[in-house]
């Protein structure tokens, strides 16, 4: 049930009043002779602003044609009107119950009763027959991609090892150490943190708390987007492992010199080797 605004509510009261006022006024008022009548009724309903203006001059004229036909009946027949009383009463009857019957409740300015209910969006209404994913299945669509990469990998470093031989370096020789000696540039960063940290501390503890954060990383951030713009934890902590791993493997590689102390490769030159 939609709720009458309180504005309109007091508008029906006031006009139902004003109506029972003018019923109640019109009855003493119904023995007067009908010119009277007529003129009594016509100025409260031409006072009312729910009745339109040309309904208005419709009903005057109308009364003044049922006079004129009353005057002209009146003189021919020589007789009284009434006929004529018959014909005012009905029009005052019709102009007198505009008033009488009132706005009805809830009507809006000008007696209006259509109203807005609400505003049904499409969206609602519209039938998705399949909503868009962006997934595929691992098997066969993934696997297979995958497979294929794989081979086309293959065959590259195969053909490319035919061409060009490793860089390889002398035999070694067990009675001379080089100096520097380096790990490989994928192992420089451990190498790196033992000249910093203790053993224990540089090749297990260091290396086994990043493991450990990175695979807590999956049950620490649950966020279910794929878009990097959403990860920021992920990609922070990314970010931040691969910085601290790339720093420590590029001053491995070029900032130690003989005895692995701290040389400037601008200066002492370039003690790395593939």
């Amino acid at each position: 049930m939609t709720e009458i605004p309180e504005h309109l509510r007091k508008r029906a009261e006031a006009a139902r009043a004003k109506a029972a006022a003018e019923s109640a006024s019109s009855e003493p008022a119904a023995a007067a002779p009908v010119g009277g009548e007529a003129a009594g009724e016509a100025a409260p309903a031409a006072a009312d602003p729910r009745i339109p203006a040309h309904l208005l001059e419709r009903s005057r004229a109308a009364k003044a044609k049922a006079e004129g036909g009353e005057a002209a009946a009146g003189a021919a027949s020589g007789g009284g009107g009434g006929g004529g009383v018959a014909v005012a009463e009905k029009v005052t009857a019709v102009v007198a119950a505009a008033p009488a019957a009132g706005v009805p409740v809830g009507a809006g300015p000008g007696g209006h009763t259509q109203r807005l209910l609400t505003v049904v969006k499409s969206g609602s209404i519209q039938d998705v027959k399949a909503a868009p994913i962006d997934k595929v299945h691992t098997w066969p669509h993934l696997l297979a991609v995958e497979f294929v990469a794989a081979l086309a990998c293959t065959a590259f470093v195969t053909v490319f090892s035919i061409f060009v031989n490793a860089p390889l370096l002398q035999l070694a020789n067990t009675n001379q150490t080089p100096n520097p000696s380096k790990a490989p540039w994928y192992f420089l960063g451990l190498q790196e943190l033992l000249t910093m940290f203790h053993p224990m501390v540089a090749g297990v503890t260091i290396p086994g708390i990043g493991l450990f954060a990175l695979m807590l990383a999956p049950y620490i951030d649950r966020n279910p987007s794929n878009k990097p713009e959403d990860r920021k934890y992920v990609t922070s902590l990314f970010t931040i492992f691969l910085m601290f791993w790339a720093v420590l493997v590029i001053i491995g590689s070029f900032f130690r010199g003989p005895g692995f102390n701290f040389v400037f490769p601008w200066n002492d030159g370039l003690f790395f080797e593939l």
